[in-house]
């Protein structure tokens, strides 16, 4: 039984995964600023990591809202990698090892 810490996580991060993808929703048809796309990978990427060490189950942290943010910022990466003069300096939603500072 998941103690009501952990509820109270579940719901902060659901409520977090849904409004990012609301905002990136409302922006469909535009393609975001390479400041915004690592802005956003930076907050999904350790959001997931921090809910995750406080024991929110990976069923929950891999919801619908959780995973069309992670296909939209993949898109919007790699589109930012083609036309990008200097990239994204390393930051990209692929796991690794290394936190981003």
């Amino acid at each position: 039984m998941q103690s009501k810490g952990v509820l109270d996580c579940e719901q902060w991060y659901n409520s977090l995964m849904k409004a990012v993808c609301a905002w990136l929703t409302d922006r469909l048809d535009q393609q975001l600023h390479v400041y915004q796309l690592k802005t956003l990978i930076k907050i999904v990427k350790k959001s997931y990591r921090d809910f995750r060490l406080q024991g929110v189950l990976d069923g929950t942290l891999n919801n619908k809202s959780y995973e069309t943010v992670y296909n939209r910022l993949t898109i919007e990466e790699a589109t930012a990698a083609v036309s990008a003069a200097d990239g994204l300096q390393g930051i990209t939603m692929r796991d690794s090892d290394e936190e981003e500072g």
